[in-house]
């Protein structure tokens, strides 16, 4: 009979949670309209969610006047959190603390003479928050895009929180011996390390790997292409609803893992519905250090 793991680390952050919690219980007491400044997180299924409870996204800081508005977890620009604080009555900021702490770092960076490196997405909502916090800084998509740039005797690193730290060790490998500098500034999120790690450890030994999560989940997808250097058989999905028995067929371990934004309950549900579809059972997985039942 197949099995059904979920990977140790798995699920919504200490960020997420908590701008989910700020939200709701703003919008319980709000006595007028409340937006949140583009999606609060990057999933689809919480994003309907908070719609239905009155809590609509804005896609400008002054697209309306008036009510609570709410800065997301990714984090905004000072440019936009101005605009969005003289535009609304209220404003509410959800940013992660983690992602707060890169714009420090951005900061710190700059105003101490560094050229500032930002590695991570482009156009990525975290991405550009980040830079709005670090005038001329350059965005550093993959590590190798580091051969092509012109670097100053000093140069700032600061991360995206959802970058791996071998891609980052990566990066400054290419840098070094070409400046007399490189600062790093170590912004990786350790929750978003820990779920890498435990996926990496999960699928490595399933057959079929699954992973739950937004396709605008810059850390979702980052899981997704994790399990698949270790599992062919990955499939990333937003919704039970998309799950296809053929992905199951012959196969004897499954494995669960879900990005940063995803809520417990939306794992649960997904793996209630694996179970209906093949007939599985549900193991814990082995404690950190523990392997085929055996004990370090």
């Amino acid at each position: 009979m197949p099995t059904i793991e979920v990977a140790r680390e798995a699920g919504a952050c200490y960020g997420v949670n908590r701008a989910l919690d700020l939200v709701r219980d703003a919008a319980a007491q709000a006595k007028g309209p409340i937006h949140t400044l583009g999606p609060l997180i990057h999933n689809p299924t919480v994003v309907a969610s908070l719609a239905d409870a009155g809590v609509t996204v804005a896609s400008e800081p002054d697209e309306y006047r008036g009510g609570t508005l709410v800065l997301r977890t990714h984090g905004v620009t000072p440019d936009e959190e101005a605009r969005a604080r003289d535009a609304a009555d209220s404003v509410l900021d959800a940013t992660c603390p983690f992602v707060v702490r890169a714009h420090r770092a951005a900061e710190t960076l700059t105003r101490e003479g560094y050229q500032v490196l930002v590695f991570g997405e482009a156009g990525h909502p975290e991405v550009m928050g980040t830079l709005g916090h670090a005038p001329g800084a350059t965005v550093v998509e993959r590590p190798e895009d580091a051969d092509e740039l012109k670097l100053r005797r000093k140069v700032g690193i600061v991360v995206q929180t959802t970058q791996s730290r071998a891609r980052l060790a990566e990066l400054v490998r290419r840098l070094l011996g070409r400046t007399d500098e490189v600062r790093v500034m170590d912004t990786i999120c350790e929750a978003t390390s820990a779920r890498q790690a435990a996926a990496a450890e999960l699928a490595a030994r399933v057959d079929a790997m699954v992973v739950i999560g937004g396709r605008m989940s810059a850390n979702t997808r980052r899981l997704a292409q994790i399990c698949a250097d270790a599992c062919a058989r990955t499939h990333h999905i937003e919704t039970a609803a998309e799950l296809d028995p053929a992905w199951f067929a012959g196969v004897g371990a499954i494995g669960v893992t879900a990005g940063a934004s995803t809520p417990q309950a939306q794992i649960d549900g997904v793996v209630d519905a694996i179970r209906r579809l093949t007939g599985a059972t549900c193991v814990d997985a082995p404690a950190p250090g523990e392997k085929d039942g055996a004990q370090p």
